[in-house]
């Protein structure tokens, strides 16, 4: 996926760049998850491209290449009481603007996938189906997934019976299933359907 690190080659010679991507938008349970890439320009690593293309087991490989090739990374969190709270866009939003607030050194430029951050005063750049297009911004959805992941396997330590080893707190059936059992926990988002009728 050489093409994905050309495409971000133009934005080099403006400056250090930082992709932007998240992981957990969508499921019923667990924290949204962002991750800011940087890579110095030239860099590259073989298989780079959008996490939700690749298998656990090439994410968990590309995972480590890319913590080990990158300038700089950071990571944003925020849980399932904040997302209720704000809104699935706005925790993602946020989970994001502490990503970058993370990074040792402020970015000249941010590219993110399909987003823009209000209140961060770096040029951005919204790309659509970045993480396709991007290798920061596919770096960053790999980084996040593994990361989000990994909390998820934590969660089903402490909650097992609703299985989020296999479903990582997507609405499958087996999920529902376990919820109308045992009721929401702690990680549940509330706000989201069919929680919020329960």
């Amino acid at each position: 996926m050489r093409e994905l690190f050309d495409h971000d080659r133009e934005y080099h010679d403006s400056g250090c760049v930082a992709g932007l991507d998240e992981a957990g938008r969508g499921p019923l349970a667990g924290p949204v998850v962002a991750a800011a890439v940087v890579f110095e320009a030239g860099s590259y690593i073989e298989g780079v491209n959008d996490s939700k293309k690749l298998s656990e087991g090439r994410r968990k490989a590309l995972f480590f290449e890319i913590v080990c090739c990158a300038r700089d990374i950071g990571i944003g969190i925020v849980d399932a009481t904040d997302i209720d709270r704000l809104n699935i866009l706005n925790a993602t939003k946020m989970a994001m603007k502490k990503a970058v607030l993370q990074l040792n050194h402020p970015p000249d430029i941010l590219l993110i996938d399909a987003l823009r951050l209000p209140d961060i005063d770096i040029r951005q750049v919204a790309i659509i189906k970045g993480d396709s297009k991007s290798a920061s911004i596919a770096a960053a959805s790999i980084v996040a997934k593994v990361l989000r992941d990994s909390f998820m396997l934590a969660y089903h330590q402490q909650y097992p019976q609703y299985g989020f080893n296999s479903h990582k707190g997507y609405g499958t059936k087996h999920h529902m299933d376990m919820i109308r059992t045992h009721g929401p926990c702690p990680i549940h988002r509330r706000s989201f359907a069919p929680l919020n009728s329960l």
